[in-house]
C-alpha cells in the first residue's frame, strides 16, 4: 500500500511540474542544444567586421561544427543567434564565439549589460570554471560574447582572439 501510495504522489509531482499544467515552461524544444541559428543582415555585418578584426591577428573565422551553448543570463537565452569558432589547430574544442541579434540596439545594449551581470555574479560564474575570462560586445543591435581561460588554452593564438575582438564594437564590462 506504501508503495502504491509512494508512486501516485511521484505521479502527481511530475504532473504538476507539466508545463501544460502550469509548471514551468520549456524554453527550448526537447534535445536541443540551443535555439536555432539566425541567419540575418545584422549578423551577416557582425561576421564581416569580426572576420575583418580577426584576420588582422593571422586568425580565421568560421561556422561551428558542433552544438555549443556557453552561459546565457535570461535576456540572450532565446535571443537568435549564430555559433562561429575561431579556427585553433592545437585546440579545436576552443574559440567559439556567439552572436546575438537583437531586435534593435537600445535592447541589445540591455541584454549585453544583463548579461555582463549574469556572468559576473551568481548562477552564471558557478556555469564556468574558475579563471574563465569573459568578452562581451555590441555592435549595433548585436551582442558577442567570447569567454576563454588563459590557463587553460593549449593553443598560442587564443589570446589574440580577445585582442581581435577588442576592435569590434563596443566593449560591455563584466562586473567582478
Amino acid at each position: 500500500m506504501r508503495a502504491l501510495l509512494g508512486g501516485l504522489l511521484l505521479l502527481l509531482a511530475a504532473a504538476a511540474c507539466s508545463p501544460a499544467t502550469g509548471g514551468a515552461p520549456l524554453t527550448y524544444p526537447p534535445g536541443t542544444p540551443r535555439p536555432a541559428e539566425a541567419d540575418t543582415p545584422a549578423i551577416d555585418v557582425t561576421v564581416a567586421d569580426l572576420t575583418q578584426a580577426l584576420g588582422d591577428q593571422g586568425l580565421t573565422l568560421a561556422p561551428a561544427q558542433k552544438p555549443f551553448r556557453p552561459a546565457e543570463g535570461p535576456a540572450l537565452a532565446a535571443a537568435p543567434r549564430a555559433v562561429y569558432q575561431v579556427v585553433l589547430p592545437e585546440a579545436p574544442d576552443q574559440g567559439y564565439v556567439v552572436i546575438y541579434d537583437l531586435p534593435d540596439s537600445t535592447t541589445a545594449t540591455t541584454a549585453g549589460t544583463d548579461q555582463a551581470t549574469y556572468l559576473g555574479t551568481g548562477p552564471g560564474r558557478v556555469q564556468m570554471p574558475i579563471g574563465t575570462r569573459h568578452v562581451l560586445r555590441q555592435l549595433g543591435s548585436t551582442i558577442l560574447l567570447y569567454s576563454w581561460i588563459p590557463d587553460g588554452a593549449t593553443d598560442e593564438r587564443a589570446p589574440r582572439i580577445e585582442d581581435a575582438l577588442d576592435a569590434v564594437g563596443t566593449g560591455i564590462p563584466i562586473p567582478s
